[in-house]
């Protein structure tokens, strides 16, 4: 019989990570999907995006969780509430949409699902170059974490975390997504809305530019 491989994928609903998981499957991985509530603003939505998109990969195996941790912490727009989510544009140095090591606590609590359902790999959809510019996006410091999941698991385990997005712009990812028939009607990527994104955010305006860039039309709904 032949060893099925697994990889563990940090899923939030968005167009990126829900790329990167169809990516792992068509390199023959079986998807184990992960979901973080955490608080943020668009938790609902998002939840919903994950279960549609798990369908969309015929996924057999989900984990949800709900970290209540983050809201106590605060400390970022997309959970503080009386932080604004800024709508001009990128700003310079580390937007206040960063949410202090949270793919540290991600990744972290994903080697500890890889290491139980025997996985070799995780997969996170994170995008260095074209990111808001958040410091736990940057290639080294998920190597580094990759070093530091071996070092703490089992002798007999060996995860390695694939991002396979790491290196590419917003374009590239829409191009890509549409090549693998990636659902990108199901995804979410506003920081503020639930009904229709809102256009202006970060997370909006790379996802929109993306678009543009590709020549393609965005299938989600805009205020």
């Amino acid at each position: 019989m032949k060893n099925i491989k697994k990889a563990v994928c940090v899923m939030s609903g968005g167009m990126d990570s829900t790329l990167s998981a169809y990516m792992m499957q068509s390199d023959g991985y079986e998807i184990i999907a992960v979901h973080f509530n955490y608080g943020q603003r668009t938790q609902k939505k998002e939840l919903e995006c994950f279960e549609k998109i798990c369908k969309s990969l015929k996924v057999q195996d989900k984990y949800i969780l709900d970290l209540d941790f983050f809201k106590q912490l605060g400390a970022s727009a997309l959970i503080d509430k009386t932080i604004e989510v800024p709508t001009i544009g990128v700003q310079e140095g580390v937007p206040n949409t960063y949410v202090p090591f949270r793919n540290g606590i991600f990744l972290s609590m994903s080697a500890a699902i890889a290491e139980k359902e025997g996985a070799e790999a995780i997969g996170i959809g994170v995008v260095e170059e074209d990111s808001s510019g958040y410091p736990d996006c940057r290639k080294s410091y998920i190597q580094s974490m990759e070093k530091s999941i071996n070092l703490g698991t089992k002798d007999e385990t060996n995860i390695k975390i694939y991002m396979p997005l790491v290196s590419l712009q917003k374009s590239q990812i829409v191009q890509k997504s549409l090549a693998l028939n990636v659902p990108l009607h199901l995804t979410w990527s506003c920081y503020k809305n639930e009904s229709k994104a809102c256009g202006v955010c970060d997370s909006c305006r790379l996802r929109l530019n993306g678009f543009k860039l590709a020549n393609k039309e965005d299938p989600i709904k805009y205020e």
